[in-house]
């Protein structure tokens, strides 16, 4: 099958850069700086066209208040982050299954594109990764019977390997399309530069993807070094990833939605003035993706 040229003369758009109006905002990039008000005031302000929330920012507020705030300010919302977990308390817990219905209720309250799933890692004491795979295609499984029945979608987000023991047991793009081709319909991923830029199979596999299944697309960069695995997120252009060619790899197979920003920024960018991140944001999204 012939690569994609993710430097194509005939995709002016990606060459051009993005706008301010591509853009959502996930609100854990501002995390310690705004409420979820204060996010969505945000963008309006900068002009960006979306919002990410997370679900602690709408539990500050409560769900009510949250919808009320986001669907009166017209942004698109690109995803809500997160469910999954599945391998918490000891798997597949009654709990942990509520929650996940709970959090696909937030994303259809809120008018999410999808509902994001971080999956979770090695359940306690265990080192079968293998099995904590099964436990959460079977949490998904769950999850989506339920998803379906209210027309939202479900987003895998694969996590860079690092993630595997405490985070997230699927971590490349071919895990997570294997268990969307097992379940079915109503099921995809969110592509998240920072967990999947480095992954040599990642075209092909968007390809295999494809605008079905390609649900949420997330940005930001790969420092060198990175002094934090989790919280040290680079602003766009910082760092070592392609992102304009991602996104134009990303766009190939006809995905049209929000460029989400996620970066967790414990020593940089969650100590700057919330208003400064997002001129960054605004300025990078045209320099560099």
């Amino acid at each position: 099958m012939t690569e994609i040229d993710i430097h194509s003369p005939l995709r002016p758009s990606v060459e051009d850069g993005l706008s301010t109006t591509r853009l959502s905002l996930n609100t854990a990039t501002v995390r310690p700086q705004w409420n979820l008000r204060e996010c969505v005031e945000g963008c309006m302000r900068h002009g960006f066209g979306g919002i990410a929330p997370w679900r602690d920012k709408i539990h500050e507020i409560g769900l009510e208040e949250a919808t009320h705030i986001i669907k009166d300010s017209g942004l698109g919302v690109s995803g809500l982050c997160r469910g999954g977990w599945y391998t918490a308390e000891g798997a597949l817990t009654d709990h942990v299954i509520d929650d996940n219905k709970r959090a696909v209720d937030e994303a259809v309250a809120i008018g999410a594109d999808c509902l994001v799933m971080v999956v979770g890692g090695l359940p306690e004491g265990s080192r079968d990764i293998h099995g904590a795979r099964n436990i959460v295609t079977e949490g998904l499984a769950q999850t989506l019977d339920y998803a379906r029945s209210v027309d939202m979608p479900i987003a895998i987000e694969p996590l860079h390997p690092m993630y595997a023991a405490d985070r997230a047991c699927v971590n490349t793009l071919r895990q997570a399309l294997d268990i969307c081709d097992e379940l079915g319909t109503g099921i995809g991923v969110a592509v998240d530069v920072y967990h999947v830029w480095w992954d040599p199979d990642l075209l092909p596999q968007l390809r295999r993807a494809g605008k079905e299944r390609i649900l949420a697309f997330h940005i930001c960069d790969w420092l060198v070094p990175t002094r934090d695995l989790l919280t040290d997120r680079g602003m766009m252009g910082d760092g070592v990833v392609d992102l304009r060619g991602l996104r134009a790899a990303v766009e190939a197979q006809g995905f049209t939605g929000l460029n989400e920003v996620e970066i967790f920024s414990e020593h940089n960018w969650w100590t700057r003035d919330a208003d400064e991140v997002m001129r960054t944001i605004a300025d990078r999204g045209r320099a560099f993706c």
